[in-house]
């Protein structure tokens, strides 16, 4: 079977920020605005966003797969901002994204993030249907399964929660799937397990019980804006959990320069096999080929 290739980018935080109104810098945007102009209008680069988007368009992917915090204060502006780079990068069936917190950054997004709806509604979905979580999209032989952790937080919070009615739609959708030989990604802005309480998914374990005893051979997520690989138990073996660079950030402290991932992803017989590559910027100077690693090989059932 020829491979598959799933590209993930996650974070871009688009520069640049739109003139804010006085009227809405109020409560947390307005925290969020003096940290944007004190340091991170420095970390988060146009110029490196596009040159890394340039490179994963040139890998000619089968498909591109993004997790969330497209936009910093969630303006208004900079949803139709997002929207513009979202066609950019592909179109809605060659694109799927899932939300993070910065697009649920205050209660009032809700509305401006169905300017993205194209790019995150499920294929039984018709045009102009709400938006709903979780959704199933099937590309080549993987079922791609999108849920959304963004919830508005108080300010210096950045936690996210699937509550209790997407854990039970999720269940639900794992059941229908259950007979399906296709390779299962699980797409999620925050990661399944942090060590820092004001960022991590407060429903972590029950997400955890369910993939458990769901098999899900793929976690995709951002937010710590690290490269990193964590595993958990699934009903066939240990499931890794990948999280990636911001896809716009400079080096600074102890966090890496934008980059992306490719899975190369392949039915051998009756198991699947999933490789992994990395392309990222090399002290912030160029894309360049990073190490490849062979993530995992899924037996079927």
């Amino acid at each position: 079977m020829t491979a598959f290739t799933l590209a993930h980018l996650s974070d871009p935080h688009l520069a640049p920020l739109p003139a804010p109104r006085l009227h809405q810098l109020a409560g947390k945007r307005a925290l969020g605005y003096l940290n944007w102009r004190r340091d991170r209008h420095k970390i988060h680069r146009r110029d490196v966003l596009d040159t890394l988007v340039a490179d994963l368009r040139a890998q000619s992917p089968g498909h591109i797969a993004i997790t969330g915090d497209l936009v910093n204060l969630a303006l208004p502006d900079e949803f139709t901002q997002a929207r513009a780079w979202l066609e950019s990068v592909g179109a809605p069936a060659d694109v799927t994204l899932v939300p993070g917190n910065h697009d649920a950054y205050v209660r009032v997004t809700t509305k401006q993030t169905s300017q993205w709806a194209e790019y995150m509604r499920g294929d039984s979905a018709g045009t102009g249907a709400p938006l709903s979580f979780p959704f199933l999209r099937r590309r080549g032989p993987l079922t791609l399964i999108g849920v959304s952790s963004a919830v508005p937080t108080r300010p210096f919070m950045a936690t996210g929660s699937l509550r209790r009615s997407q854990l039970d739609m999720l269940e639900q959708g794992f059941s229908q799937i259950a007979d399906e030989p296709s390779f299962r990604v699980l797409l999620i802005h925050h990661p399944l397990s942090s060590k820092a309480s004001y960022k991590r998914l407060t429903d972590a374990d029950a997400l955890l019980a369910l993939i458990k005893r769901h098999r899900v051979d793929l976690i995709l997520h951002g937010h710590d804006h690290v490269r990193s690989t964590m595993w958990f138990e699934g009903p066939l073996g240990r499931v890794p959990a990948i999280g990636v660079p911001s896809a716009s950030a400079t080096p600074h402290r102890n966090y890496p320069a934008a980059a992306y991932n490719l899975f190369s992803i392949s039915r051998e017989g009756d198991s699947w096999r999933c490789e992994q590559r990395v392309r990222g910027f090399a002290d912030g100077a160029a894309v360049e080929k990073a190490e490849v690693t062979e993530l995992q090989r899924v037996q079927l059932i």
